[in-house]
């Protein structure tokens, strides 16, 4: 195979690739991304949310902060959900189950999570045990 050819066929490769991404970002984005609800006592009560929950693309930032297509859809949702009348904690477990609990920034306490609440205390608890076995045997 020639340089020429294999370079043409090299750019094609690439554009082949390169398509599903051109496709996702072609779609428009969702209504309440970055439109506020009319209300001003629901959109207030979608912001509080909205500052709880973990954009799953950042994954360091809120959807109220994040640019990304998946916190606009995220934000849609709440807002859309909060004009139906849906209580804020509804909306919350309805996003957890979906996305699972990394999704809000509020941990629960649960039979799979307990594990991550627990063995900091146990380690604090271990280490001042420590401490103050040495602190006895000085005196």
């Amino acid at each position: 195979m020639t340089v020429p050819a294999f370079a043409g066929m090299t750019l094609f490769l690439f554009g082949l690739m390169a398509q599903p991404l051109t496709a996702q970002q072609s779609l428009p984005p969702a209504p309440y991304a970055y439109r506020q609800l009319e209300d001003p006592a629901k959109e207030a009560e979608a912001q509080a949310l909205m500052e709880t929950l973990r954009c799953l693309t950042c994954q360091s930032q809120s959807i109220a902060d994040s640019d990304a297509a998946m916190a606009g859809d995220m934000r849609h949702q709440v807002r859309t959900r909060i004009a139906a009348g849906e209580e804020p904690e509804a909306i919350r477990t309805w996003l957890v189950e979906r996305y699972g609990d990394y999704v809000s920034y509020a941990p629960v306490v649960s039979e799979a999570t307990w594990p991550l609440f627990a063995i900091p205390l146990l380690l604090l608890a271990g280490a001042g045990a420590i401490l103050w076995r040495r602190l006895r045997r000085v005196r």
